[in-house]
């Protein structure tokens, strides 16, 4: 037996409309037509799926059980028709996010935040699980973009500048370093430095100033949590090196000192990495702005009232 969706929707069709011709300009064809379809639908079958003489029109035993098919399948179909639609007119899709940026969430939650309300039928996931094979799961489709400090050449990925950060020293305000207008990398042979836990070369303070300088803290303390960072560090256990971002609140702070790293300062950028073809999708269109609005608008706020009246617009 080869039944199609058609076959389902012209029992339905001629259940709800209890005769032939009234079912045939519900489904837009010739009464004509349908009366083959269902002749054809019969010798498939097998069995007679209608009662001839009643009216109106009604199903036999067979028949019933088909319509019990019809009214399970084709709902389903419908939904997925639905879906593919949304799809296509990009309303809806998913977007799942690995961050290789460990302290990413103090401005990616803020841009989801805003996200959703935007575009509540897109599937949302932070996939943190996979910051060391980020990349090679957005290539095998298991996650939708990638935020890094890191771009690589890639074929058919996109990394999208999202914004600039620096990387700052962040100390005890009874710190002897505190008196510093800057530090350098010389300055943390004597200390011990807390970290997140990931690998060296995935951090700012390791990658861009104490390796290139061949210099090892005294001791390394890695630490899971941003607060816990901060709080140790307030308790002169450490000093730590985070993105400006993280500090914004507590720079000004009486507890903490903040300064850059070297005299001219240490700036990164963040990416957003992407399949080349998910790029120009309506909704990661959008996130991308926000990626590129929001974690600015916080850093500015993080700055003293006279330096954001004269920040430009």
């Amino acid at each position: 037996m080869h039944l199609e969706f058609r076959h389902l929707r012209t029992i339905k069709a001629i259940h709800e409309a209890g005769g032939l011709a009234r079912a045939a300009d519900i489904l837009n064809i010739t009464q004509s037509a349908l009366s083959h379809q269902v002749k054809g639908l019969e010798e498939q079958v097998g069995v007679e799926l209608f009662v001839r003489r009643s009216k109106p029109l009604k199903l036999s035993s067979a028949g019933m059980r088909l319509l019990k098919l019809a009214e399970r399948v084709l709902p389903e179909v419908e939904a997925l028709e639905d879906d593919f639609r949304a799809l296509r007119s990009g309303k809806t899709g998913r977007l799942h996010i690995a961050i290789e940026c460990h302290a990413c969430f103090e401005w990616l939650f803020p841009v989801l935040e805003q996200f959703r309300r935007k575009w509540p039928d897109v599937d949302v996931d932070i996939r943190p699980g996979l910051a060391f094979g980020a990349l090679p799961a957005l290539l095998r489709e298991e996650v939708d973009l990638v935020v890094s400090s890191d771009p690589e050449d890639l074929p058919g990925v996109a990394f999208v500048p999202l914004f600039d950060y620096a990387p700052v020293f962040v100390a005890s305000a009874q710190h002897p370093l505190a008196a510093r207008t800057f530090v350098e990398a010389e300055d943390f042979r004597d200390e011990t430095l807390i970290t997140y836990p990931v690998e060296r070369q995935r951090l700012d303070v390791f990658s861009q100033l104490l390796i290139p300088a061949k210099v090892e803290p005294r001791a390394v303390r890695q630490v899971e949590l941003t607060a816990v960072i901060l709080l140790l560090v307030a308790s002169n256990r450490g000093v730590a090196v985070l993105p400006d971002w993280v500090v914004r609140e507590v720079r000004f702070s009486s507890d903490y000192v903040t300064r850059p790293l070297t005299a001219a300062g240490l700036t990164r950028r963040l990416y957003a990495a992407v399949r080349a073809e998910d790029a120009t999708k309506p909704f990661m269109a959008e996130v991308l702005r926000l990626g590129r609005t929001i974690p600015v608008r916080l850093q500015r706020e993080g700055q003293p009232k006279d330096r954001r009246e004269a920040a430009p617009a």
